[in-house]
């Protein structure tokens, strides 16, 4: 189809698909030049190009003979040309407090901040420590875990070391070590606690 012979609104839909612009791709993924796909579609050099920079605009017949040669479907053609990007707020009144138990006393309470993502690539909590909360159950996962202490001091305990955090410290390591952690200091704790995607696990459940 003819540029010239198009309104100008449709014009500019056909041209937000940027169906040129795909072809191309496609063609230069299969470092095929403009010749061949002539030979396999039974157009011109010159139509091709004329459609590969936007001057024509393909019929759906010959925008098909074209997907086949490259094994996709019309709508290859036709999808967002952008991903629409991950975007979810998590508002405070929305997260729910879960308990980590350890023989009856709550060691720490954590809300999950990021619970509506599916697929995220990585898990991040809000824990927080009392003052007289005991030491946490020790427990292991896959993956990394890092912590980030928000206010307090924060006790943790893995593989035989421990380490004592204050305020603004952080620490990376190896979730597959038994670590556990508590409040330090007398007084309450509050930490951020990033784990990795492959750790898909609410904390203290692994």
């Amino acid at each position: 189809m003819n540029r010239s012979t198009l309104s100008e609104t449709l014009q500019l839909g056909l041209e937000a698909y940027r169906i040129g612009p795909k072809i191309r791709t496609l063609r230069l993924a299969k470092d095929m030049g403009l010749a061949q796909l002539g030979e396999h579609t039974g157009l011109s050099v010159a139509m091709l190009s004329r459609i590969e920079r936007g001057q024509n605009f393909p019929t759906l017949a010959t925008l098909l003979r074209i997907a086949l040669v490259f094994g996709v479907g019309l709508d290859h053609f036709f999808a967002p040309d952008e991903e629409v990007p991950v975007l979810e707020v998590v508002r405070s009144t929305q997260r729910l407090k879960l308990g980590d138990k350890v023989d009856g006393p709550i060691s720490y309470l954590f809300e999950c901040l990021d619970f509506p993502v599916k697929k995220s690539r990585f898990h991040a909590y809000l824990a927080e420590f009392s003052a007289s909360a005991p030491m946490s159950r020790p427990h292991q996962h896959v993956g990394a875990e890092m912590l980030y202490v928000i206010e307090g001091t924060l006790e943790l305990k893995i593989h035989g070391r421990s380490e004592i955090l204050k305020r603004r410290d952080a620490i990376y390591f190896d979730a597959g070590f038994e670590h556990s952690y508590r409040a330090s200091g007398g007084h309450r704790c509050s930490v951020l606690a990033v784990v990795s995607a492959d750790g898909a696990v609410m904390p203290n459940r692994g």
